[in-house]
């Protein structure tokens, strides 16, 4: 029989409802927070204008909300993590805490495979899928002596075009100041 062992983050592997029972679990984390607060499986961020010291303080507040809960849930956000991106011409940058822990800013963040940055631009993001997408390509014409229709079509469906497709229509940016923290 297995040993007990502690559990402090994410979700134990191989557990068959590990994902229904940890999302009951943190069901309750976004009681309270004004802000937009979105968890995908492990993974936390939270969202909020910022053109006035309220809407700063709002998002502290929503902040030292989540450390309230993760004390009481004995639960603790992985530090290494904590990421703020912050966009817009007129924002002024706020820098936040999470409990004693200041939260870095960066120029940049990349989600689910998509990076963007603080101006908006998807100019490197562009460049990153075209460069995957030439890479498979010569993978193909080094690998593959047919150059018909019938074998090339499928292997472009298949390697090429997804990584062209995904996420193109993800973002539409509205022209505001915003704070992203994870």
């Amino acid at each position: 029989m297995s040993k007990w062992q502690a559990v402090t983050s994410g979700i134990p592997q191989g557990l068959v409802l590990g994902l229904g029972l940890f999302n009951d679990f943190v069901g309750d984390m976004d009681v309270g927070i004004e802000c937009t607060l979105s968890k995908f499986a492990d993974d936390t961020k939270l969202c909020g204008a910022v053109k006035t010291l309220k809407q700063r303080d709002a998002i502290q507040r929503a902040l030292d909300r989540l450390e309230k809960w993760a004390c009481v849930n004995l639960m603790k956000f992985n530090e290494a993590r904590y990421k703020a991106l912050q966009v817009g011409q007129g924002n002024p940058m706020p820098k936040y805490r999470l409990g004693r822990e200041w939260i870095e800013s960066n120029p940049e963040k990349k989600d689910f495979g998509v990076l963007v940055d603080k101006k908006l631009d998807m100019s490197q993001q562009c460049a990153l899928v075209a460069q995957r997408a030439n890479r498979n390509l010569g993978c193909i014409k080094r690998s593959v002596a047919s150059r018909s229709r019938e074998v090339i079509l499928p292997l472009y469906s298949t390697l090429l075009r997804p990584h062209l497709e995904y996420c193109v229509q993800f973002w539409s940016p509205q022209h505001e100041d915003m704070d992203f923290l994870e």
